[in-house]
């Protein structure tokens, strides 16, 4: 009925091109201006959060391989929806009260940060133990070992499905339209309130967010193969 009504009435048909036309300026502020940011700074906060995750949870201190599997836990054992709200909606009851944006990248770098640390952490592994006793006998240290010549090996092994998760974080950041950043999906849901035209809007930001996730995808194919270059 739907799509009959668009065929068979040129006004109709008009008036959704024209919704369509004019709501593509909108969606594509809230992507540039919060979506990608929002992605962007999450993401390197949350890698940053991994790494140290992922070094606690392969150390010898039992006290820091404890905290980072709670955390690990805690973090993949619970909704990334309820822990938004408990961060913007829950910490204002503690007399913390955090901007929008601010409170998304919490919540999406925590999540990131649970996720991207078993990535790392399998990589770190999955690097030869022939590789530390190399460097332990030219004279290096474990932290030196580790810097310098665990890490940069395991960094390759984890692009590909750290790149996973980032292609994923830009979808997720649609969330934080329940926390009222105004990113791409907000936007749309603004512009679907005045025109009540759910499907249209809602699918051209469907539309907008595969656009996105396709160009990320080409450039994570590209990456993948100039590693595996530089690996022959």
């Amino acid at each position: 009925m739907y799509l009959n009504s668009i065929f068979t009435d040129p006004e109709r048909a008009q008036k959704l091109f024209e919704i369509a036309k004019n709501s593509l300026q909108p969606m594509l502020e809230g992507a540039i201006l919060n979506t990608i940011p929002l992605t962007i700074v999450s993401f390197i906060c949350g890698i940053i959060l991994a790494v140290l995750t992922a070094l606690a949870r392969i150390s010898h201190v039992k006290v820091l391989q404890s905290i980072a599997r709670v955390y690990v836990s805690a973090i993949r054992g619970t909704p990334l929806l309820v822990q938004l709200f408990i961060i913007f909606y829950g910490l204002p009851n503690l007399g913390v009260t955090l901007d929008p944006f601010i409170s998304a990248v919490i919540g999406f770098s925590l999540s990131v940060g649970a996720y991207a640390s078993e990535i790392i952490r399998a990589a770190i592994l999955s690097i030869p133990k022939g590789q530390w006793e190399a460097g332990y006998s030219i004279g290096m240290s474990y932290t030196q070992a580790l810097r310098r010549i665990i890490l940069p090996q395991a960094a390759k092994v984890s692009i590909p499905p750290l790149s996973n998760t980032f292609i994923s974080l830009v979808k997720d950041t649609s969330l934080a339209s329940l926390v009222l950043v105004t990113e791409m999906f907000r936007r749309a849901q603004e512009i679907a309130s005045t025109n009540y035209e759910f499907l249209l809007v809602y699918s051209e930001a469907a539309l907008l967010y595969w656009v996105i996730c396709f160009f990320l995808s080409v450039l994570q194919g590209f990456m993948e193969r100039r590693l595996d270059r530089y690996g022959a």
